[in-house]
């Protein structure tokens, strides 16, 4: 993946958390570790698929 990408996702998230917070409106995200192994599920359950197409 390009790095390029990878940094851009990361500012533009960190600017709308930051204007999340100071406009007081609670983050659209869900509770911090929760939400990250729903997206590391998520993406993993991608890669399983990917594997399996892979083999047949």
């Amino acid at each position: 993946m390009d790095t390029k990408i990878l940094l851009l996702s990361l500012v533009t998230g960190a600017i709308v958390g930051a204007l999340f917070q100071l406009m007081r409106l609670p983050l659209p995200a869900p509770p911090v570790l929760s939400g990250i192994l729903g997206i590391v599920g998520i993406w993993l359950g991608a890669q399983v698929v990917e594997w399996i197409k892979g083999m047949f």
